[in-house]
């Protein structure tokens, strides 16, 4: 076993010392953070998250606040998605390039004001980037990271949960828009989201002092529903074909090569960064494509690979498989890999001889 060293070096969220009373066994980091990711029933968190309800500490999902004169305007810089739609309490989910075009992070934007953004992130250091070009291309804005630590309650039972903890309100609250509520002295912002399929919510907390209260709040008004811990699950999210950034992409993996084209509007008038690189790769097509697999045999495993797997065809590497795990409702081995594009009607095996078989995600 190894074990996870905690240092001032690592930030640990508002929610820490609530998910170790919990049971926590495992962690990642992520963000800089600890994230937690089992506790110790990988199967009943898994039929929770289905069947019931879970509460997941996300609080690694960090936040990069832009505000100011030119905020909308830096934020349409950033992202690759036409935003000239997007609503105060909306939230939208968007890729973020480079100037070559390669994904650099894929954030849900909230707007939260009309000169007012957060971009809630996945694993990489975007606060450095925003700040950079802010500062370089003369935005008059200013960028920080807020107090705000995501929360998740996840399943088909999210909803009462929910409700019952700050009001019937939620019911009416449409996929990824949010609204600020008042817990007893516990100031949220409940958005309808969250890195699952089976639908739920996340309570960003703004005061972190008060993760632990938070936590037990959202445990009592579960219990009636089964509640228990859990964390973003990696069965349920292979398969729901979710792209897990950094995992599942290349350093140099474009929108396209990611399986998030439809995020990508290359035909508008508006600017933003890799925008020509982006058309040439949209008109040429993608090099490489994020793919399903079915995966001959029986791999016993809920947890994520410690590292990629080769994909051949023939005696060539033409992909790279980034999860395999046994789907319990489709009762076989399935995987997410990127694939060479021109290569997905040949014969593709791993390593171990057992032939993958592509196929359209989601699996369910």
């Amino acid at each position: 076993m190894v074990r996870l060293a905690i240092s001032p070096r690592l930030r640990t969220s508002p929610y820490y010392e609530a998910t170790l009373a919990a049971g926590m066994t495992d962690a990642t980091i992520y963000n800089h953070m600890v994230m937690p990711t089992s506790y110790g029933d990988p199967a009943a968190e898994y039929h929770r998250l289905l069947e019931a309800v879970a509460v997941w500490d996300v609080a690694c999902e960090r936040q990069v606040e832009v505000v100011g004169a030119d905020a909308a305007r830096l934020v349409q810089y950033l992202c690759s998605r036409d935003l000239s739609t997007l609503q105060v309490g909306q939230a939208r989910y968007v890729a973020l390039c480079d100037h070559d075009g390669r994904l650099i992070n894929d954030p849900v934007l909230l707007r939260l004001g009309e000169a007012r953004f957060w971009l809630s992130l996945a694993d990489s250091d975007v606060l450095l980037w925003v700040k950079a070009v802010a500062e370089e291309s003369g935005f008059d804005v200013a960028v920080s990271e807020p107090d705000a630590s995501p929360l998740a309650v996840q399943g088909p039972l999210a909803e009462d949960v929910v409700a019952t903890l700050v009001g019937d309100w939620v019911r009416d609250l449409r996929y990824f828009w949010f609204g600020q509520h008042d817990l007893d002295g516990i100031p949220l912002l409940v958005a309808r989201s969250g890195w699952s399929k089976q639908g739920g919510f996340e309570l960003y907390l703004l005061d972190e002092t008060r993760g632990t209260d938070l936590w037990d709040a959202v445990m009592e008004a579960g219990a009636p529903h089964g509640i228990g811990p859990g964390a973003p699950n990696h069965v349920e999210r292979v398969e729901s074909g979710l792209l897990s950034y950094g995992t599942d992409t290349y350093p140099d993996s474009n929108p396209f090569e990611a399986g998030l084209g439809r995020y990508v509007d290359v035909d508008v008038d508006v600017e933003f960064i890799g925008k020509a690189a982006l058309r040439r790769i949209a008109a040429e097509g993608p090099r490489r494509t994020l793919t399903g697999l079915l995966v001959e045999g029986v791999v016993d495993s809920s947890q994520p690979l410690d590292r990629s797997i080769a994909v051949h065809a023939g005696d060539t590497v033409v992909g790279r498989l980034s999860a395999m795990v046994r789907s319990p409702r489709l009762g076989r081995t399935i995987a997410l890999a990127q694939v060479e594009t021109a290569r997905l009607g040949d014969e593709l095996r791993i390593p171990d001889g057992r032939m993958v078989v592509p196929t359209a995600l989601p699996f369910v």
